[in-house]
């Protein structure tokens, strides 16, 4: 069966699940049992915990698409640096023990296509959003013409994998990655004319 339309409460159990029991633990009754469901309940809805998690995956690149949506307001050079600042900044809600989880799962993306594709979506959507932004901002001036937008995309959205990576498995705080992109995009992004003026 196909992953269908998740219903808040599944992905919600999916979540806790997550978080009480990591991924390599996680079965399918363990999210029963956060949910209002039964296994069975679980089953006729999702073939597989993969089927589930591919699902959660896909409920969870919609709450980024959302989150991250709201940066539109201001010129590129703010909204470049807002982008960034939604990306680093976790939701109030997000654990350290469903980062690891996710984590875990992102470590099984080589194994499994399935996760590999929803997990590589994450990545696109914000190669896209970076991209548009920098090509806006070289059209009307505020960033350095020569500069390759989709290269420049590409390794902001490594830095920020990254980041997010050492937060889950070293206790990083992201507040570096956040200066030092900061000061990346003012010293070589940014057109001359802009440097100038600031």
């Amino acid at each position: 069966m196909s992953d269908g339309d998740p219903s808040e409460d599944i992905m919600g159990a999916t979540y806790r699940a997550l978080c009480a029991h990591g991924y390599a633990d996680l079965t399918m009754q363990d999210i029963a049992d956060e949910s209002a469901k039964s296994k069975a309940a679980l089953h006729y809805h999702y073939d597989s915990k993969h089927d589930l998690l591919c699902a959660f995956l896909e409920y969870l690149y919609d709450g980024f698409v959302e989150r991250t949506a709201d940066v539109d307001d201001a010129d590129s050079h703010e909204r470049l640096l807002a982008l960034v600042d939604a990306v680093l900044d976790k939701p109030d809600d997000d654990s350290e023990q469903f980062g690891t989880a996710i984590l875990e799962i992102r470590a099984q993306a080589p194994y499994e296509p399935g996760f590999r594709e929803r997990l590589t979506r994450f990545d696109d959507y914000l190669v896209d959003r970076l991209t548009d932004i920098l090509e806006a901002g070289i059209d009307d001036g505020t960033f350095d013409p020569e500069m390759d937008s989709e290269d420049t995309a590409r390794f902001v959205v490594t830095v920020l994998t990254g980041a997010a990576t050492e937060r889950v498995t070293a206790g990083r705080p992201t507040e570096c990655t956040r200066r030092m992109l900061t000061e990346y995009v003012e010293t070589h992004l940014l057109a001359d004319t802009q440097e100038v003026e600031a």
